[in-house]
């Protein structure tokens, strides 16, 4: 038998104390049951919105997960074992399985996908080739309509999703305001991403800072929600398009946020706010991949990798992810 280290849901985390809430187990691997595949997982992507999983809440996009089972999230890796003739093993895939040496999952429950194994660092399907990018190509092609001209602006701009939003946002043709914490972030925003603007939210007054473009700001990519969501609507132009995206202020609590303090922005200005959750999109992926992937090519489109070592040291990189004392992608390297 094959044993096999995972990561458990024991209790709902208070805050970002993780280590109370979750603990590293073995087991042996089951036989796969027929229509399963098993994945040897490369790669884990740590992402932010997973975090409501861990919650009680009932109300989110995605059912909690029950106390007792594996945590689940984003997988990279090469398929192992096979009960389903349409995956062959050695296939390298990508899917949502659990944070695990191997994570079993059924294909089309688990939207695995066959991934392109010529591209020349195979972690850019969680980087610039990845969800996140797609993310970031929906929220703002398509929910916020960006236009040649515009100025978007990004929250949590220096983040995985936040950074592909200002680049997709750029290569657009628009102008990018990108928001982040710190100094650094800041600096990678307008010296690697290309930004017209960033702002510092812990130093700086953002309302005031995005006052000083005239006429207002026509879309707002949207990953906090919370204080940064109040500061920008009243510096929107009218006919603004607000994409929601995440909601990084909330995701420590186990109670709905709040509804924006500056709402009736929404009238005065007339400004149109959309939520999307990217697994709605999935079916289209063949039409987002090659654009990302030229863009990608040409050096358009890129993102850091804040890569741990370990499944042991989930934890860790889970934690650096929603903390914000990372810059671009935190992915855990589970195999070798």
């Amino acid at each position: 038998m094959t044993a096999n280290r995972f990561w458990q849901l024991d209790r709902h985390p208070q805050g970002s104390d993780f280590a109370s809430a979750l603990s590293l187990q073995t087991e042996d691997l089951a036989t796969l049951e027929d229509g399963e595949v098993r994945v040897k997982v490369g790669w884990l992507s740590m992402d932010a919105g997973t975090r409501m999983w861990m919650s009680p809440r009932t109300d989110g996009y995605q059912p909690p997960l029950p106390l007792g089972s594996k945590m689940a999230g984003l997988v990279l890796g090469l398929i192992s074992e096979s009960r389903d003739a349409a995956w062959p093993v050695g296939t390298l895939v990508r899917g949502f399985g659990q944070w695990a040496d191997y994570a079993t999952v059924v294909p089309a429950l688990s939207g695995l996908e066959a991934l392109d194994e010529t591209v020349a660092d195979i972690r850019q399907h969680f980087g610039a080739l990845g969800m996140n990018a797609w993310t970031a190509y929906v929220g703002v092609k398509e929910v916020a309509a960006i236009k040649p001209g515009e100025w978007l602006v990004v929250s949590a701009a220096a983040g995985a999703t936040g950074s592909l939003a200002c680049q997709v946002g750029r290569n657009l043709g628009a102008k990018v305001i990108g928001i982040a914490g710190g100094p650094d972030k800041c600096r990678y925003l307008t010296e690697q991403l290309g930004v017209d603007m960033a702002i510092d939210y812990k130093s700086e007054d953002v309302a005031a800072r995005l006052a000083s473009v005239d006429g207002g700001v026509h879309a707002y990519f949207d990953n906090v929600g919370g204080p940064l969501l109040d500061a920008v609507l009243p510096n929107m132009a009218h006919y603004g398009r607000v994409a929601v995206c995440g909601m990084v202020a909330a995701y420590d609590n186990d109670a709905p946020l709040p509804g924006p303090a500056r709402f009736d922005q929404v009238l005065m200005r007339r400004l149109r706010i959309e939520g999307f959750f990217i697994p709605d999109f999935l079916h289209r992926g063949a039409e987002f991949l090659p654009v990302l992937r030229g863009w990608e090519a040409d050096g358009r489109l890129t993102v850091n990798l804040d890569e741990t070592a370990g499944l042991e040291n989930t934890l860790i990189a889970y934690a650096r992810m929603l903390t914000g004392k990372a810059i671009g992608k935190v992915i855990v390297k589970v195999g070798p």
